[in-house]
């Protein structure tokens, strides 16, 4: 192994998670679009978002009951799902005319993403020990916010037709798959050996204290993310009564600018500071933007400006962060499974704030509904103190001259 190799593949790596999810919110970008042609309702227009992470809950819990990335090459693995997603992504504008079909697809789109994304991981994760994987995994959230963002970017400078921006999406997707099928690679910090079938171990790791608080520490901030994400570009619209180019273009940069130089800092100070501090700083900043948000709401530009670009690096920094510390606590044999069975619990609860928000939007107005997202931070930031404290317990208890 050289650090030529480990670098070639991190950036490889993260572009495939660039290409892949790209289809993430692709029918999201679009909505506005899709409820004028479909005469769709608000309800079911939460849904065209609402069902990719519902298919994604479903595609982790399969790949983490059956062990998928744990037992067979994970590159093979992203490139079949990639395919699939793209294949399911294409499908909402080629074949249909409607809401029914269009929220099958976009659950099949899901499924399969989460082939994509955890794979990833783990795959990142076999080319860094613990130095270095804090950035390194810091790196693939933050391709992976790019690849969030980019149906926004497609849509707001585009000028395409809806249809043009879901085949755009797909047309980048199939990029991820060629890529995980001929140049990624899984690196050397990958387990060795046969992996038996063990599907309990995606419950099995919540009875050790480690992989609890580290996953606790996740749930409160997918809470948070995802619906943040979602419903950004309304809340933009409705505090400045922008276009939707103006808002496509301000959800880009919030998402998906700063989200990337988030990651990164995140990623740093996983490395520099300890996992946990890393983490909880950033989970306290989010938390008080989301309490800050009604008081920016109708705000000049340049001061709601500030608020979405530390909101935007701050809601995402400490997601890489989650995967590093889960992924070397849990059982080495069975990372990939971890962090699927992870993604799986945090998705599911973004179902939940995603559905919410609009609801709260609807009854107190858009100044007042990102208040819900804060309880998420607050809880994670106190799992964060709590794994704080078990590693500054587990040095001080340290034989001198052990192992560091």
């Amino acid at each position: 192994m050289t650090l030529d190799n480990r670098y070639v593949q991190l950036g490889l790596i993260a572009a495939m998670q660039v290409l892949g999810m790209a289809m993430w919110f692709s029918a999201s970008a679009v909505v506005p679009t899709l409820r004028e042609v479909w005469h769709i309702s608000d309800t079911q227009a939460v849904w065209l978002t609402a069902s990719v992470q519902v298919g994604f809950v479903v595609g982790a819990i399969t790949s983490a009951a059956f062990n998928l990335p744990d037992r067979f090459p994970p590159q093979r693995v992203a490139a079949c799902a990639a395919l699939g997603a793209v294949a399911a992504t294409a499908a909402v504008p080629l074949l249909a005319s409607g809401f029914g079909l269009a929220v099958l697809c976009r659950l099949g789109t899901g499924f399969f993403l989460a082939g994509v994304y955890p794979v990833g991981m783990k795959l990142m994760a076999s080319w860094f020990g613990s130095t270095g994987r804090g950035l390194a995994l810091g790196v693939l959230i933050g391709a992976l916010t790019v690849g969030s963002a980019l149906p926004h970017l497609i849509n707001g400078l585009g000028g395409l037709a809806w249809q043009g921006v879901l085949l755009t999406a797909a047309g980048i997707g199939l990029g991820a798959a060629l890529l995980a099928a001929t140049l990624v690679r899984p690196g050397p910090q990958l387990a060795g050996g046969v992996v038996h079938h063990r599907p309990r171990y995606a419950l099995d790791m919540f009875r050790e204290r480690g992989p609890r608080l580290a996953n606790l520490g996740y749930f409160g901030h997918m809470w948070e993310l995802y619906a943040l994400w979602t419903w950004l570009p309304s809340f933009v619209a409705a505090s400045t009564a922008a276009g939707a180019a103006t808002v496509g273009v301000v959800s880009f940069v919030a998402i998906g600018v700063a989200g990337v130089v988030g990651c990164l800092l995140g990623g740093w100070g996983a490395d520099r500071f300890g996992r946990a501090p890393a983490a909880g700083l950033a989970l306290v900043v989010s938390g008080a933007c989301c309490l800050l948000s009604p008081l920016v709401y109708g705000a000049a530009w340049p001061v709601l400006a500030v608020l979405l670009v530390v909101w935007g690096a701050a809601v995402i920094a400490d997601s890489g962060v989650f995967s590093t510390a889960l992924s070397e606590v849990a059982d080495s044999r069975y990372v990939g499974t971890a962090l699927t069975a992870q993604t799986a619990i945090g998705f599911l609860l973004t179902v939940v704030t995603i559905n919410l928000v609009p609801v709260l939007a609807e009854s107190v107005g858009w100044r007042f509904a990102f208040l819900v997202l804060a309880p998420g931070p607050i809880l994670g930031a106190l799992a964060m103190r709590a794994l704080g404290g078990q590693a500054n317990h587990a040095r001080q208890g340290r034989p001198r001259g052990g192992t560091p």
